[in-house]
């Protein structure tokens, strides 16, 4: 139902109930009028009668009936006279007032009193005046007929004019819900006018507001999802380069060991073959010499490059073979420097991103706690925890400068950053309890753990030589 025919319904109803009360009241009145009246009048009539009727009763019975037909009938009243044997002799005419209509039976009822009957009686004859109310109950219905026309009128004049305004009234709410309804529909531009009313004026002012932030809030979730977008872009566009990036390394890599390290290799024998010869004479033996001492520096060289471009052993025997190889080399480039590696990975297995980025970490991690930190002990411990694969790397050396704040021209922590939260994970450089740092690397399980390989994909360490 709407707003209106509710407004209408419930004046309409307050209005009805208003001239039911009315009528009710007036009913209640014409009653006492009616009995009042009545009652009134044939007391005054029997009291009249009591008088003259002696006197004409003395004068003997057709000198009562002619008194009787000269006055005919007594308001309100019927009179009737009998004579000694009870034969009736007289009874009064209808009353033309108003003649031939009466009130309906039960309105009768309903106003009119018990009738009322006054006698006066003499030697040869009666004389019984009885109340008669037809005409004053005609009188009250055709007043309270009067009455309810006028009630009936007032209403539809009332429901008619509330209408009329009711209509108006509510002409704003209409233009706010077709509003709502074009909001609703995904028009977010739309703006109400001023309203006529200070309700729809405030119901509109607050609408237009509404409409302002959330058309605010779209666009900045729009620009929010556009650049999460882009972010998400850009950092599969960082993947795949890094991808790109780590199968060239492999690819030279493979090349330096397996290509040029055989031609340095051939290149010493040569050498040292020369060097051999019998009969050869000194100076090409001390040629040949220098030749395979220089080889021999060249192919140690290639090996220490190897492993920074690619670490080939973590491809072939795993994390904790290639943090052992890193520790070992980093302990043979750096004398004095202790190295403790710790890999507790129970029966994980790493998909080959994850166990690239720890690789890296530590990798980065061991390089700038030597040359900018000046550690000379370090503490590295991989460990599978319950929903995550933590990294971590504490030293002894002289700790963060400028609070831990990276410098300028140091990119290798923010790659590092980068690789683990493509993978969701977290990067974490801070002081160390008693001096030093502490790099934390923590990666969640469920996005590192490699699916179980099928029996022909086993790692090459599995596979028989």
């Amino acid at each position: 139902m709407t707003l209106s025919a509710q407004i209408r319904l419930i004046v309409g109803g307050l209005t009805l109930l208003f001239a039911a009360a009315v009528v009710a009241l007036q009913g209640w009145v014409l009653r006492a009028s009616v009995h009042e009246e009545v009652v009134a009048a044939n007391r005054v009539a029997a009291q009249l009668l009591n008088r003259t009727a002696l006197r004409y009763a003395a004068q003997g019975t057709p000198a009562m009936l002619a008194y009787l037909q000269g006055i005919g009938r007594i308001r309100s009243n019927d009179l009737t006279l009998y004579d000694g044997d009870g034969t009736v002799l007289y009874r009064s005419p209808p009353s033309a007032y108003k003649a031939g209509r009466d009130a309906p039976d039960w309105f009768e009822r309903l106003m009119a009193p018990e009738p009322a009957l006054q006698a006066v009686d003499f030697p040869d004859g009666r004389l019984e005046v009885r109340s008669n109310a037809s005409r004053a109950v005609l009188d009250a219905w055709d007043y309270l007929v009067r009455l309810v026309a006028g009630a009936v009128v007032l209403l539809l004049v009332v429901n008619v004019l509330v209408d009329l305004l009711v209509r108006r009234t509510v002409r704003p709410f209409g233009r706010i819900v077709q509003a709502l309804e074009a909001l609703q529909a995904g028009r977010f531009d739309v703006v109400l006018p001023p309203l006529p009313g200070r309700e729809a004026g405030a119901i509109g002012e607050a609408f237009n507001r509404m409409v302002g932030e959330v058309a605010q809030r779209l666009e900045s979730e729009r620009r929010a999802l556009r650049a999460e977008s882009e972010l998400s872009d850009r950092r599969e566009l960082a993947r795949w380069v890094d991808r790109q990036v780590e199968d060239e390394r492999r690819r030279i890599a493979r090349e330096l060991h397996d290509e040029f390290g055989q031609s340095v290799t051939a290149m010493r024998a040569i050498a040292l073959s020369i060097a051999q010869r019998p009969g050869a004479d000194a100076d090409t033996t001390q040629a040949a010499r220098l030749i395979a001492g220089e080889a021999s520096r060249l192919y140690d060289a290639m090996h220490g490059i190897i492993p920074r471009l690619a670490p080939l052993v973590l491809d072939a025997f795993g994390l904790a073979e290639a943090l052992d190889d890193l520790a070992e080399r980093t302990r043979a480039a750096h004398a004095g420097v202790a190295v403790e590696v710790a890999v507790e990975l129970g029966a994980l297995r790493l998909a080959p991103e994850a166990a690239l980025a720890l690789y890296r970490a530590a990798q980065e991690g061991l390089t700038n706690a030597l040359n900018h930190g000046g550690a000379q002990r370090l503490v590295l411990r991989v460990a599978a925890e319950a929903d995550a694969v933590t990294l971590r790397l504490r030293d002894d050396g002289r700790g963060l400068p400028d609070g831990g704040a990276p410098r300028a021209g140091h990119y290798g922590l923010r790659w590092i950053a980068e690789r683990a939260e493509a993978l969701g994970g977290t990067v974490t450089l801070a002081p160390a309890p008693g001096g030093g740092a502490e790099l934390c690397l923590s990666l969640p399980r469920t996005a590192v753990e490699a699916p179980e390989p099928a029996s022909a994909e086993a790692p090459l360490a599995e596979r028989p030589a």
